[in-house]
């Protein structure tokens, strides 16, 4: 790769050293590059993109009646405010009453417990049937199968969940992902009416109330 050329000349000049010129060739090391890139693009796996599967709504329209029924028993209403606040209320306003609201969190013990609660009976079959998987009586498609036929049950909660503009995308994120830990599968996110953002105003003015009391 390098070469070191000499200059030879008959004779000798007295006082003056020999002067030789070093000349490295770089040729080789482009073959050599080629050959790195080629072994690391061979050998290194590409990030897979991320994706998250959301359930869209069904199209068949559901009776009147049903309509009805879900709304009064079913309904869990999730509300996303600023500073990652999360709310939540059960049911809709009825005879003129306003639902109860309430502040959680994104801990395990605020959000979730509430969702596995109203969710036990899904979460209980899930479970049974993840044992009889561990136990290699069938395969990973069947139990995948026969989950989503648990998760359809017309006795699960129908949760909304609807973000203000002061919430934060991080938060609609865990949600989500809190759908996804509990076994929900029916669930939508629709837009924030002006009757949720009162009940969340009511409330912090409540609580400020309260504070300056004490």
């Amino acid at each position: 790769m390098a070469e070191i050329a000499q200059n030879h000349r008959r004779g000798r000049k007295k006082g003056r050293a020999k002067k030789l010129s070093t000349r490295v060739d770089f040729t080789p090391m482009v073959d050599l590059g080629f050959l790195l890139i080629t072994f690391f693009m061979l050998a290194t796996t590409l990030n897979k993109p991320q994706t998250m599967e959301i359930a869209l709504p069904s199209k068949d329209k559901p009776k009147a009646e049903e309509q009805t029924t879900v709304k009064a028993s079913k309904a869990v209403t999730i509300l996303l405010g600023k500073d990652n606040k999360v709310f939540y209320y059960e049911g809709t306003r009825e005879n003129g009453v306003d639902p109860v609201l309430k502040q959680t969190s994104f801990a395990p013990t605020g959000l979730r417990q509430f969702l596995i609660g109203k969710n036990y009976d899904v979460m209980v079959k899930v479970r049974n049937l993840k044992a009889e998987k561990d136990k290699k009586r069938f395969s990973e498609e069947d139990f995948e199968k026969q989950k989503t036929e648990i998760i359809k049950d017309k006795k699960a909660p129908i949760v909304l969940i609807k973000a203000s503009d002061d919430s934060v995308y991080r938060n609609l994120i865990d949600v989500l992902d809190e759908m996804a830990i509990c076994n929900i599968d029916r669930y939508a996110i629709v837009d924030i009416t002006p009757f949720d953002l009162d009940l969340i105003a009511n409330m912090t003015a409540e609580k400020q109330t309260g504070n300056e009391t004490k």
